[in-house]
């Protein structure tokens, strides 16, 4: 498994959009996000497809992202760890 290239990612643009939208997020290269000062969220490629390794609390998770449906989910997890508290 190796980290997603920017030519990886192209499947994954709506998705891409749609996150560097998220003001708590900062795209440092193409597909690796951060919040604040840590790594939050960057994408694999391997033969089973792409992933994304999202960190949403202490632990990293890695989600399939090949379907509209993973990646409704993988948005759905950015958005509730990134969601103000209040």
């Amino acid at each position: 498994m190796r980290h997603a290239r920017p030519e990886d990612l192209t499947p994954l643009a709506p998705v891409l959009d749609r996150l560097r939208r998220i003001p708590a997020l900062t795209e440092k290269k193409p597909g690796t996000f951060y919040r604040g000062s840590k790594a939050f969220l960057h994408f694999h490629v391997d033969p089973a497809g792409l992933f994304a390794d999202v960190r949403p609390g202490a632990a990293w998770e890695r989600l399939p992202v090949d379907t509209a449906a993973q990646q409704r989910v993988l948005l759905d997890v950015v958005a509730q760890a990134t969601r103000p508290r209040g």
